[in-house]
């Protein structure tokens, strides 16, 4: 091989550990049996979330992931593999995997780590069954109102029970 194919190998390999450094969600799938529209869709819906799905190597990402935190995942590396990063929501990436894989058998989620940690696939279903940082914050709003009405309910009963006394 000539030095500047390994020299090209070097910086792909550089490249998916810039990445992988950069994600705080990594989510590797085996999309073997998806049509190219499907496709498609899955990476317009990730892409809508911000999340980034690639096809790599697998010899590239078990050379990424050398001496990493991220060594458990070489496992996960045979067959086709599409990696699907995100560096914003953590989440993202295991819901709409996960979403996508209940409507399509063709896409197995293999492994992946979330917030930098390397997850087992019952942890990644678990993740992405959660509610979205939307949904919480929507939970949240609706728990702090909630003893609000109270107090303007009392009071009003208050001022109701004075107007009938007067």
């Amino acid at each position: 091989m000539s030095e500047a194919a390994i020299a090209k190998k070097a910086e792909i390999v550089k490249q998916t550990i810039d990445m992988l450094n950069a994600a705080q969600t990594a989510i590797v799938v085996d999309y073997r049996g998806l049509t190219v529209a499907e496709v498609t869709d899955l990476r317009k819906q990730l892409r809508d979330a911000g999340v980034k799905m690639s096809v790599i190597k697998n010899k590239i990402l078990d050379r990424a992931v050398e001496g990493t935190d991220y060594e458990d995942l070489r496992d996960t590396f045979v067959g086709p593999t599409a990696v699907a990063f995100s560096d914003e929501d953590p989440i993202a990436p295991a819901k709409i995997l996960k979403k996508f894989a209940d409507d399509h058998d063709a896409l197995e989620i293999k492994g992946g780590f979330i917030e930098k940690s390397v997850k087992t696939l019952d942890e990644i279903n678990e993740y992405a069954n959660m509610p979205g940082r939307e949904e919480l914050l929507s939970m949240l709003a609706s728990a702090l109102q909630d003893p609000m009405r109270k107090i303007a309910r009392a009071v009003k009963a208050i001022a109701d029970k004075e107007d009938e006394a007067a």
